[in-house]
C-alpha cells in the first residue's frame, strides 16, 4: 500500500540557483545534498512535511529515457496563501498573476522558478 509521496522531481539547469530560489524565495528548507553516481542529489521541502522536492539537473538527466522530461506543475499548500504570497513577492518570486485568485476549491496563484517550472500555490477552502 502506498502511504506517502517521497520525492517530486523538478528538472533544473543550475542546482545552486534553484536551491537559492526554493529556499531563499519560497522559504523551503534544504534537506539532502550529496554527490551520487548519477549526479548531485539535492532536495528541499516544506518544514515538517515528509515530502522532498528533488532538484535534478538537466545535465544529469541527459541520456536517460525520458530524462529531459517536460516541466510540470508542482503544487504546494499554504494555510494563509495571501500572506505567503506577499512574503514571497518581497523576496523576488515571480508570479503569473498579480495576486492570488479565489476559486470554488480555495485560493490559487502560480509562481515560476528561474528555469520556467510552474509552481502552483494553493490554500484549500475551509468548510
Amino acid at each position: 500500500m502506498l502511504t506517502n509521496i517521497m520525492y517530486v522531481t523538478v528538472y533544473v539547469t543550475d542546482q545552486d540557483r534553484a536551491l537559492e530560489f526554493y529556499t531563499g524565495g519560497l522559504g523551503l528548507e534544504k534537506r539532502l545534498d550529496f554527490p551520487g553516481p548519477d549526479g548531485r542529489f539535492l532536495t528541499v521541502g516544506v518544514p515538517n512535511s515528509p515530502v522532498h522536492i528533488l532538484l535534478w539537473s538537466h545535465a544529469a538527466a541527459a541520456g536517460q529515457p525520458g530524462g529531459e522530461g517536460v516541466p510540470g506543475p508542482l503544487i504546494l499548500e499554504s494555510e494563509d496563501l495571501r500572506k505567503d504570497f506577499e512574503a514571497m513577492h518581497r523576496r523576488g518570486v515571480i508570479f503569473e498573476e498579480p495576486e492570488p485568485v479565489d476559486y470554488p476549491f480555495g485560493v490559487r496563484v502560480e509562481a515560476v522558478d528561474p528555469d520556467g517550472n510552474r509552481i502552483s500555490l494553493r490554500q484549500q477552502r475551509k468548510p
